[in-house]
């Protein structure tokens, strides 16, 4: 017989080959198990019990709800043999005894190989104890009990004995100069408790000792902001004493060409010992030699024509990629400019591409080898573009023969990485539908800067290639209205103020919905604004007067909808056909009539796609665009003519230039 609180909590008997799960039946009894195990061979009290199991006030009739329990758990244990295993779930007046072998229980056993593992004096026994130790783990430890503060803690509690013993791995084979086997073990524990500073600091240290130096100063960027963030503090001493090792310990720069920042000096950034200062900008004058007699690619499209406003998001890609010495208002912390990664992320429409594509032909200078761009069609509704595709593209146009590239995808990335190694190069990944589409397109060597631009967050680039995150948000009223000018004229929009505010707001200050608005009104040079803020008050009408041919908010919404589990579809539409645009989780599941556990993880598929966006924490807010799109204005039943009263001039041939701001 073997009892687990290690994962799911449950009692298996029988053969060891072949044991069999005794039926434990629902949340509250299994509770009442657990509590009797992570006591064994101790009394628990009936009020312990009760105050476990219910986090409200308790029915009248607990006591006989916890008798109930306790007889047929006694019963499930009498079945599987627990006599014969020496279990015996024993009364006493008011409480109950739960005797059993500890070796029986897989935390017991857990503590007892921990104990034994020495990682310091015997690192290769601490190895094989502390893998037999973490192989108890299937899971959160206590699932399946009831949600309540006695069993979160205890949960919390044997969460952070695993990391500790994680932690005991690593030292034990960094004791045998396996660094990379520390890097393993580390690594899913760090992504998953990212502000646990004694589990980054030893991960960074192995990265390091393993030939990763870059990696483990994004780890100390990564974490110094998150503290900031998310508790208002600075990196603890354990935490600074790694990353100054990493830089008192960082080889000289290479004298094929210069680096840059901290990593490339090996000194304090900013030069004070201040791990939280800048580095030095980039120095894009000097070419590397390596790429003198190179072709230089130049693949970014033409510049969004009218560009207007996101001063602090083009500062913040700025300091991500060149390390200008200031970081934007409300940007992310000090970040290595090696190598940076840059993520733009936000709803459909907000002008992910045009702010990208703006971005490049700004600084193209920095980047003497070229620029590389390539929409991966994450979001355009049909196939997205496979990776081996595009690393054909930027292989030719870095000058690789087509008889010499690659069949192997693998072998393509290899060659595509190793030729961008000494080069400056600007690689824009436009549209990315997933983490795994990006990684074989990342450039090599720490002298090319990234930019992605996706509608979902790409959480596993953040944190398995340190993307920094730059989410964009809709244009303010002013910027709106700037976009309108630039695309209509000053003059146009001076003669009625009030209405372009309305446009703005009309078009929830999405770029893609002001420029269709635009070509609405180039289309129809006699309409003031009014009469197209005049028409958008319809709901009915408002998505294909948004719209023009191909492009407009409806497209790009249905794009982002066909991505949609049919479940997630489904919970859209209730939420769109509801009355508010503001719901919690309760709410959410009346509407749509679902569990509301599972609408939980809906809720944040929903809000990972920029569809909802979470203010706050459970608080979720669907845009007036969106809330139409959901409720079916995003059809095609009506073309823009139609919808505009059959006005002179039919649906506007398109928006004006290049890659739309609202991408």
């Amino acid at each position: 017989m073997d009892f687990s609180l290690l994962g799911p909590v449950t009692v298996t008997a029988g053969p060891q080959a072949a044991p069999v799960e005794l039926p434990l039946g629902p949340a509250k009894r299994r509770s009442v198990l657990a509590m009797l195990l992570l006591r064994p061979n101790a009394t628990v009290s009936v009020e312990q019990l009760i105050s476990s199991l219910w986090e409200d006030e308790p029915p009248a009739h607990a006591r006989t709800v916890i008798q109930g329990h306790v007889s047929r758990l006694r019963a499930a244990l009498a079945e599987g043999g627990a006599e014969d295993h020496g279990v015996e779930l024993a009364t006493h007046s008011s409480a109950y005894l739960l005797r059993v072998p500890e070796s029986l229980i897989d935390t017991q056993r857990f503590d007892q190989l921990t104990a034994q593992a020495s990682p310091e004096s015997a690192p290769g026994e601490a190895v094989q104890l502390l893998r037999q130790a973490l192989g108890l783990w299937r899971g959160p430890a206590l699932t399946g009990t009831v949600a309540s503060p006695p069993f979160a803690a205890a949960a919390h509690a044997l969460e952070e004995r695993r990391l500790s013993a994680v932690e005991a791995l690593a030292r034990a084979h960094e004791g045998l100069g396996e660094h990379e086997e520390a890097v393993r073990a580390l690594h899913p524990a760090a992504v998953a408790n990212p502000l646990r500073e004694g589990l980054i600091a030893a991960l960074m240290l192995a990265l390091y000792r393993s030939g990763r130096q870059s990696d483990a100063i994004a780890w100390f960027h990564r974490t110094r902001q998150l503290l900031d963030d998310d508790l208002g503090v600075d990196p603890g001493q354990r935490l600074r004493a790694a990353y100054q090792e990493i830089l008192r310990a960082a080889p000289a720069p290479a004298a094929d060409g210069p680096r840059g920042g901290a990593e490339a000096t090996g000194q304090q950034p900013g030069g004070a010992g201040q791990p939280g200062a800048q580095p030095a900008a980039a120095t894009p004058q000097q070419p590397l030699s390596a790429a003198a007699s190179a072709p230089v690619p130049e693949l970014l499209p033409r510049p969004p024509a009218g560009f207007h406003g996101r001063g602090a998001e083009l500062a913040e890609l700025t300091r991500l990629t060149l390390g200008s010495a200031e970081p934007a208002a409300g940007g992310s912390g000090g970040y290595p400019q090696a190598g940076g990664i840059a993520l733009l992320t936000g709803p459909a429409g907000v002008g992910k591409t045009g702010l990208a594509v703006h971005w490049g032909h700004v600084h193209a200078a920095a980047f003497p080898d070229g620029r590389l761009f390539a929409d991966l069609r994450g979001f355009s509704g049909g196939e997205a573009v496979v990776p081996a595709v595009v690393l054909r593209e930027f292989l030719l146009a870095l000058g690789t023969p087509a008889e010499q590239i690659p069949t192997s995808s693998e072998a393509a990335a290899a060659l595509y990485r190793s030729l961008a190694a000494r080069r400056r190069l600007l690689v824009v990944l436009d549209n990315a539908g997933s983490s795994a589409q990006v990684r074989p397109l990342l450039p090599g060597g720490p002298h090319s800067a990234t930019l992605v631009t996706s509608r979902s967050r790409l959480d596993g680039l953040i944190a398995t290639d340190a993307a920094r995150p730059v989410r964009l948000h809709a244009l303010g009223t002013e910027d709106g209205v700037g976009l309108l000018g630039t695309l209509l004229g000053p003059a146009r929009v001076a003669e009625d103020p009030e209405a372009a505010r309305e446009l703005v707001a009309l078009c929830d200050g999405l770029p893609l919905a002001l420029r269709a608005a635009s070509a609405q009104l180039m289309a129809r040079p006699r309409w003031r604004l009014a009469r197209l803020a005049t028409a958008l008050r319809d709901e009915r009408r408002r998505l294909a007067l948004l719209s023009a041919e191909d492009t407009g908010v409806a497209a790009a919404l249905r794009n982002s909808v066909a991505r949609l589990s049919a479940d997630d579809a489904q919970l859209l539409r209730a939420l769109g056909a509801g009355f508010a645009r503001e719901v919690n989780t309760a709410e959410a599941a009346a509407l749509s009539g679902a569990d509301p556990e599972l609408i939980q993880d809906s809720l944040e598929r929903l809000a990972e796609m920029h569809l909802l966006d979470e203010e706050a924490t459970n608080r979720y807010v669907m845009s007036d665009l969106v809330k139409l799109f959901a409720q079916g204005d995003g059809s095609d039943r009506d073309s823009p003519g139609e919808a505009s009263g059959g006005a002179a001039g039919g649906a506007p041939g398109g928006s004006p230039g290049g890659p739309s701001q609202g991408g």
